[in-house]
């Protein structure tokens, strides 16, 4: 399995920006999830995408990022509007090892990872 992300950047407070993370050797049929680690921090679970299409997110993130995907280029996408600087950290996205389930907050439930891609919001 290959994952391998795009995006990020250095934004200012109130922008969007859009990370994609393309997967090969695994298709829709397993849930990715995004995660986040901030300096000093653990990492944590952003959001994530079933096989049906069905996301789950965070309160922290809720009605601000969307994830989504397609499955014509086995890629899913962390939409992120209205950034605010408490979202800098580095962001991975994750592919877990169980098809046909839901997204995992647990990040030892994913073996595929993404080579992490820094998000930046200054204020």
């Amino acid at each position: 399995v290959h994952v391998v992300q795009s995006g990020g950047g250095l934004v200012q407070d109130g922008d969007s920006l859009r990370l994609s993370c393309a997967v090969s050797g695994r298709n829709s049929n397993y849930p990715v999830a995004w995660f986040r680690q901030a300096p000093g921090k653990g990492r944590e679970f952003v959001a994530g995408i079933e096989w049906r299409g069905v996301v789950t997110d965070v309160d922290a993130v809720k009605g601000r990022f969307t994830v989504s995907r397609d499955n014509t280029k086995n890629t899913v996408y962390l939409q992120m509007n209205r950034l605010k600087p408490e979202d800098t950290a580095v962001y991975y996205c994750a592919v877990r090892s169980l098809k046909w389930t839901g997204p995992s907050s647990d990040s030892k439930n994913y073996d595929s990872w993404g080579q992490g891609t820094q998000v930046t919001v200054s204020s």
